[in-house]
Formats: C-alpha cells, structure tokens, sequence
C-alpha cells in the first residue's frame, strides 16, 4: 500500500453530512501535527451543525493552510540561523545552549512577525543569529529589538536605514530618501510620516541631533529669541528642513542586530530541504 500524499499537502476535507466523522478524524490528526492549533482545531471539529459542515470545511482547510505556511517559515528560518552560527566556537555553543538564548528563542517564534513580511523574517533570523555570536547587546535590549519587529512597519525599519545612514538627515531628507513625491501637508501621507517620526522618537530609536560634550553629556540647546508681538509662529512641516535627526544607541545597536546579515558558517541549500519535505 502506497501514500501518495506529500507531508506538506493540505488534508481534504469531506463534503456532506456522511463526511462528519472523518472531518473530526483528519482534523485532530492536524491537530497533533500542529501543537499549538491543537484547542482550536479538536474543538472544532465537534462543533458544527449538518448545515454548516461545508463553509466549516473551507474555513478551516484555509486555517490549516495558513498555520502550516507560519512552520514552514518558522523551519527555514531555523535552519538559516544553524547555517549563520560557528558550532566550533566554545562560547557560540555555550550560549546557544543557555537559558538566556532559549527564552530569546521562545519569544521570538511565540511572537512571530515573520507571516507580516519576508523582511520582518529576515530581521528575525538576523537578531537571533548576532545574538548568538555577539555580546554588545544584553537580552534584554535583544528582547525589545523582537517588539519592535512586532510593533512597527516596514516603513519605519526604512526611515531607520535612512537616518543610519545620513546621520543628521531631516525630515525632509528622509522622505526625499525613500524616494517619496512632494505631497501636501494636511494629506494622509504626511500624517503618517509625522507618526512614524514620533513613534521613533518616543520608541527611544531616533531623536533629534544635539551635541554633547567630553563625558557624553548632551549640551542644552540655546534658546531661540522670541517672536515679536502680534507675529504668528509659523507651524512646522512634517518634512521640515531644518532640524536634524540621528539614531539613538539603542537604534545603532538595533542596525547591527537587525539589518546585519552573518556570513553563512555551513552550507545550506534550501532547495534541498524543500525537495526532503517533498
């Protein structure tokens, strides 16, 4: 007796009244091959009425689809760490055994951001590999480098290559940078530009360029004089030209984590594991 199904094909899920009992049966077999959906989908599979088994069906054949794609992804980002981590450096192979690296490890693929974008899926794989080779960073900042994956846009990792790489750059630089077109200031585009400006500035990643002296301490800023009377303080534009903007130590420390991609330590043909599922 031959199985001619590939581990990764979906189950088929049976149409009709008669079609009830294998449904539960495929379903909690699912549900052993994805832990996590385990609760949702054995509860499930008991639940429906006659009527309505076949949008169940189609709902769920979409709901297993997608949790199977987010272990897929999971597993190839998994192997791209092993291949990015020398194994024969005692330290390497010390921290990835700790418990520190682990609990990393853990809230990482618990709070996976990966299903957002490829992008956010490299970020990830990228903080976990320098986290295992370097220690400029404690966890605990490693930890909020995997919020912030979570918490903000593609959009804002690019306004923060942007700064990282002109460092004094405006408002209005940046969005020239990103190859954005003029638009007007009371449109949509330039609310969220502001937005992400402040969520940057808030989120302790970005702040606007002071100097500081030979202990590092930040010079205050000299106070502007004031507007004469009756003059009205012109509104600042969300791409003013003016003031400057530079990455925070945590933010320079998040280019590194993030957008630093180790060279590969092993060899790995990801064409190959594909095939092995297969």
């Amino acid at each position: 007796m031959t199985d001619s199904s590939a581990p990764g094909d979906l189950p088929e899920l049976p149409k009709g009244s008669k079609g009830n009992g294998v449904s539960r049966m495929i379903l909690n077999a699912a549900s052993g091959a994805i832990p996590f959906a385990g609760g949702i989908l054995s509860a499930a599979a008991s639940a429906w009425s006659e009527r309505d088994q076949q949008r169940v069906n189609e709902f769920l054949h979409h709901m297993i689809a997608m949790l199977q794609a987010e272990m897929q992804e999971k597993e190839k980002t998994i192997l791209e760490i092993t291949a990015r981590i020398d194994m024969n450096d005692e330290k390497v192979s010390e921290r990835i055994k700790s418990s520190e690296y682990q609990a990393l490890l853990r809230k990482a693929f618990r709070d996976w951001a990966g299903t957002e974008s490829e992008q956010k899926r490299i970020y990830i794989r990228n903080i976990l590999s320098n986290a295992a080779a370097a220690t400029i960073a404690s966890d605990d900042v490693i930890k909020l480098f995997l919020d912030w994956i979570n918490d903000y846009s593609e959009l804002h990792f690019l306004v923060i290559g942007a700064i990282y790489n002109s460092a004094g750059i405006t408002r209005g630089g940046i969005w020239r940078k990103l190859g954005r077109q003029p638009v007007r200031e009371d449109s949509s585009d330039a609310d969220l530009f502001k937005l992400i400006i402040r969520d940057l500035s808030t989120g302790g990643i970005a702040r606007q360029r002071r100097e500081t002296d030979y202990n590092g301490q930040f010079i205050p800023k000299r106070k502007s004089a004031p507007a004469p009377k009756g003059s009205v303080k012109p509104i600042k534009s969300a791409f003013d030209d003016e003031e400057e903007y530079e990455l925070t130590a945590l933010g320079d420390q998040f280019i590194h984590y993030a957008m630093t991609d180790l060279p590969l330590k092993l060899e790995y043909n990801p064409e190959a594991v594909n095939t092995a599922a297969s």
